[in-house]
């Protein structure tokens, strides 16, 4: 499996941001998609996730409200829509797969959201 993620960049707080994530290579694999985030200083947070059986989502309550998580399986690919961003929303956002077959989990590369004036 690969994952190429897209989006994020520089928001003001208040402001919206995307990202997406697209899957490769052995997806019929895959059964969870979703994003954690880890600030500096902090540890690792899994925000929001997908699963890509029953569409069954999941958000992290620092989240839960502001963000939206959503699949295209005809292009296999997962978005983030982030809206009403917060400074404390700064991150290094990491779009994963999780997968029914070793070694189970995949991650694309990071992408920086900063959210700041």
């Amino acid at each position: 499996v690969q994952l190429q993620a897209s989006g994020g960049g520089l928001v003001q707080p208040g402001g919206s941001l995307g990202l997406s994530c697209t899957a490769s290579g052995n997806i019929l694999s895959i059964n969870v998609m979703g994003w954690h985030r880890q600030a500096p200083g902090k540890q690792r947070e899994v925000i929001a996730s997908i699963n890509t059986g029953d569409s069954s989502t999941y958000y992290a309550d620092s989240v839960e409200g502001r963000f939206t998580i959503v699949r295209d399986n005809v292009k296999d690919t997962v978005y983030l829509r982030m809206n009403s961003l917060k400074p404390e929303d700064t991150a290094v956002y990491t779009c994963y797969a999780e997968t029914l077959t070793y070694p189970n989990i995949y991650w694309a590369q990071g992408t920086l959201v900063t959210v700041s004036s």
